[in-house]
């Protein structure tokens, strides 16, 4: 196919993808559209079958391991941590908004560093839900941290985030060297988007609830508590010793399934509902779709136009570049396309990138898969969600978050 066709059937399949992605008309999966758009890209020359191939090689990896990490957040909430969490902060606010809204940053914090965004966005938004109920205060500004928290605060460690696992394998990082230069831009984002929910949701945290009895606290759900903190560990200690960290994601999901297996609380088909099939099928197409587009010249453009060093002018130019193509075609095509161009910079540029990717989508819904996810979720609970509110907050909360945490990273990458 000659250059000028395949550039535009390769950006059609993308375009194609992404929308269906974020409509899904009749409900169905993402990879309705993005398995066969892949196919066609693949059929009709747009991309090589060889560097088809080399892509889902490259991705398999990473699938892997975010499959993994899905199963170990279900199974977690199986074990009752999510219902333990709710319970947590509801007896910690008391009917005190802007406590509530502390405990949530907190607890979304943690469990999108440690199990993923879409834990938080799957398992804890239903969670905040039911909490804002039971204590009687306004759930938006609670609800809204569930989705800024799912992408702001999943810069710290490589499992946070399906982009911080393509970013980690392109940086040639250690596990725990990741983590040390994402810890300072990672609280001073969280920091910075808790100021600016404070002064946003002013009128809705003035509004104090009466205090309700909380009843009896569920039990700790030591054992999931556990099997979370050896799998942690697991990620340090593969790191240190070369092996994928993929293979500690994988023995913690074994060990949580296989005792819901076994207490007859799951069955092998939920197991494997809960690996999300489909999704990891989406990605995979997607990222063939997307080295399509960037063979047939999305690299040579965006290389004429993305900053090279470790400056602090050029990181932040690296993150603004990076946060607004992560809003015109989602976050994770954008970093498909940014990190082979940022990689020969180092690893202070592939980290620019990621938090780009990560801060910036909480600017519009298309932003992020995790946003469209959340959405979703927010309708089914009867709450609506405005376009204007939700846009106007990510104007704030985006260059309050997103400048210092780049500063933040330019600084750790002198110290650590």
């Amino acid at each position: 196919m000659n250059t000028p066709l395949a550039e535009t059937l390769s950006v059609v399949l993308l375009v194609a993808v992404l929308a269906w992605a974020v409509v899904r008309p009749f409900g169905w999966p993402e990879a309705v559209m993005a398995v066969p758009a892949a196919a066609i890209a693949v059929a009709t020359g747009a991309i090589g079958l060889d560097h088809a191939r080399a892509e889902v090689e490259r991705l398999a990896p990473v699938v892997g391991f975010l499959a993994a990490v899905l199963v170990l957040a279900h199974f977690c909430d199986v074990e009752g941590l999510f219902q333990a969490c709710g319970a947590w902060m509801a007896r910690w606010a008391r009917g005190r908004p802007v406590r509530l809204l502390t405990a949530v940053f907190a607890l979304a914090s943690a469990i999108t560093a440690v199990l993923s965004l879409d834990a938080t966005v799957v398992l804890l938004t239903p969670v905040v839900f039911a909490t804002a109920a039971r204590t009687g205060v306004r759930p938006k500004p609670h609800v809204y941290a569930c989705t800024h928290l799912s992408n702001t605060a999943s810069l710290l460690l490589p499992v946070s985030n399906l982009t911080n696992l393509l970013a980690f394998a392109a940086s040639g990082l250690s596990f725990t060297r990741f983590a040390a230069l994402m810890a300072l831009p990672w609280l001073v984002a969280i920091g910075a988007e808790y100021l600016v929910f404070r002064r946003f949701f002013a009128r809705d945290l003035a509004a104090s609830a009466p205090s309700k009895s909380m009843g009896e606290p569920p039990g700790v759900p030591l054992f999931a508590l556990v099997t979370v903190a050896c799998t942690l560990a697991g990620f340090v200690v593969t790191s240190t010793f070369g092996v994928e960290p993929a293979w500690a994601a994988l023995a913690g999901a074994l060990v949580l399934a296989g005792r819901a297996l076994l207490r007859r609380r799951a069955g092998v088909a939920s197991v494997v509902r809960a690996a999300a099939p489909g999704f990891l099928a989406f990605v995979l197409a997607l990222g063939v779709v997307v080295r399509a587009v960037v063979d047939n010249g999305l690299a040579e453009a965006l290389g004429h136009v993305l900053p090279g060093g470790t400056g602090l002018p050029a990181l932040l130019g690296v993150a603004a570049l990076a946060a607004v193509l992560a809003n015109l075609i989602n976050n994770l095509p954008a970093v498909l396309v940014l990190l082979p161009l940022a990689a020969p910079s180092g690893p202070g540029a592939v980290l620019a990138v990621l938090l780009g990717v990560n801060i910036g989508p909480n600017l519009t819904y298309a932003g992020s898969l995790a946003t469209l996810l959340w959405r979703r979720i927010v309708h089914q609970h009867e709450h609506g969600v405005d376009l204007k509110e939700f846009t106007r907050l990510g104007l704030l909360a985006v260059p309050a978050a997103l400048v210092p945490a780049v500063v933040a990273l330019w600084g750790a990458l002198r110290v650590v």
